[in-house]
């Protein structure tokens, strides 16, 4: 059984996959408490789901795109074979994890969206750079940023781990923290190869909104 947050329809709304009509599995529970955490309400409560149960409500929604998400999903260890039941049904199945926990019982089938914690965030030691070796094809990494200091950071570790060699590239502001557009400046100011990734849904729904 797997404790669940929420499921939902919607589009996603970060990644290179942002735009597309996706259905939302949110797992109940997190390990880490970040300074700008737009999810703290699926720390605690949810239902029990069994897995036979979780596929019929994603199927039911006729959406092949598929994001396990949290709070931090990987601490719930029935989550892996939640993936790799997605899998088996022919789904494209995306995780988003915080980094903070070793990704290799993640079915290889699976594309891993990486979130490692920026000093902002408050979490930055709970980083677990070791999942940057278990990076394969289709995988992703974000960082959200809330500010120079935040970036700066960001480009030593893409220096420092080669990650522009490896992956695709996510910096994400903060919404409503840092401006988009001083965002962009730095990126052309140095010429890097990533994606300035602004969560859509937030543009069209507002801040606030769950479940979309």
């Amino acid at each position: 059984m797997l404790k669940i947050s929420e499921i939902y329809s919607s589009i996603q709304g970060e990644s290179s996959y942002q735009g597309l009509p996706c259905v939302f599995v949110r797992l109940t529970g997190c390990n880490l408490r970040c300074s700008w955490c737009d999810t703290a309400y699926a720390f605690f409560g949810g239902e029990e789901m069994s897995i036979d149960e979780i596929l019929n409500n994603v199927k039911e929604k006729g959406i092949s795109l598929v994001e396990i998400t949290g709070g931090e999903p990987l601490i719930q260890e029935e989550c892996y074979g939640l993936m790799t039941a997605l899998c088996d049904e022919g789904m494209i199945v995306l995780l988003e994890t915080g980094g903070s926990i070793d990704t290799v019982k993640v079915d290889e089938r699976v594309k891993k969206i990486i979130d490692f914690k920026a000093p902002s965030s408050l979490m930055v030691d709970e980083n677990d750079w070791s999942n940057v070796s278990r990076l394969t094809a289709g995988d992703e990494l974000k960082f959200v940023i809330g500010d120079r200091a935040d970036y700066d950071w960001s480009l030593e570790m893409i220096k420092e781990y080669e990650l522009e060699e490896k992956t695709i590239i996510n910096l994400s502001p903060v919404h409503n923290v840092l401006q988009p557009a001083d965002l962009v400046k730095w990126v052309l100011e140095d010429g890097l190869d990533v994606r300035v990734n602004l969560q859509l849904h937030k543009y069209i729904w507002g801040e606030k909104a769950m479940g979309v």
